[in-house]
């Protein structure tokens, strides 16, 4: 674990908590090889210092890696990479915002700019595979973590699929939540994922200068039986969002999504 790296990585000035880029620093620094199973971790005052964290917050991030079997404690000699470490199996699982702000430890809420039915067109009633003329809902809205604009999220459902979508209050609440309340239950998805540039109507919602770039992800969810449930196309702030994944040459990518 190098000192520029971990000097370099810790940012004040995003909405993510200091113990979870910590945690994800030495993440990291394991999936590259930097540290490797086995070894063991500076003294707790150096990691600090170089982190420019405290004791707490340090031992926090230390202490979650150890629940995820990914370090363990040795008392009185410090932490140490569980040999396992490097070939755990990292998680893949579909979440939604609100899942994954509150696995961070922050909170999610939502500005929305339309909630509305419209009449599914040619190309939507393909991609949900339901007849053109279909009552579709469409939901867009702003994400936000801790108040800071992360994301413009459009997404269409078919509105029959969801009794009462069209009055929730979706400032509040999550569509996953209004899906398993109707007895549906998201199982995977098919995404894409892309680099553009963001136009007068996006950075003005999330408070960008026009031209930035920003990650957008188009996704397909579908339930256990292979039915589209709903699409998405989600505009990430490029400077508050990441993929982190790990490749090796014995197995898959293991991917797994982190807002910044």
């Amino acid at each position: 674990m190098t000192e520029a790296s971990m000097s370099t990585s810790i940012r004040a000035d995003h909405p993510e908590p200091l113990w979870i880029q910590a945690v994800n620093l030495i993440k990291d620094q394991i999936a590259t090889g930097a540290l490797n199973a086995g070894s063991r971790l500076p003294p707790e005052r150096e990691l600090c210092e170089r982190l420019g964290i405290s004791r707490v917050t340090l031992r926090k991030a230390l202490t979650t890696l150890v629940d995820e079997g990914i370090l363990s404690a040795s008392h009185g000699r410090g932490w140490y990479v569980a040999p396992s470490a490097t070939t755990r199996e990292w998680p893949n699982s579909l979440e939604s915002f609100t899942e994954t702000a509150n696995r961070m430890g922050l909170a999610p809420s939502s500005s929305v700019l339309r909630q509305e039915i419209v009449a599914a067109d040619l190309d939507q009633a393909e991609e949900l595979s339901i007849a053109p003329g279909t009552p579709l809902f469409v939901l867009e809205r702003v994400r936000l973590l801790n108040d800071v604009p992360i994301a413009l999220d459009l997404t269409q459902v078919p509105a029959d699929m969801v009794p009462g979508i069209v009055e929730a209050d979706f400032r509040i609440r999550s569509l996953y939540g209004q899906l398993a309340t109707a007895g549906l239950d998201p199982v995977k998805a098919d995404a894409t994922i892309e680099a553009q540039e963001a136009d007068a109507y996006l950075a003005d919602h999330l408070q960008l200068e026009i031209g930035k770039p920003v990650l957008v992800m188009r996704q397909l969810v579908f339930n256990g039986a292979d039915r589209p449930l709903f699409s998405s196309v989600v505009r990430y702030r490029g400077d508050r969002y990441r993929l982190r994944t790990s490749f090796l040459r014995t197995g898959p990518a293991r991917p797994s999504w982190g807002l910044r």
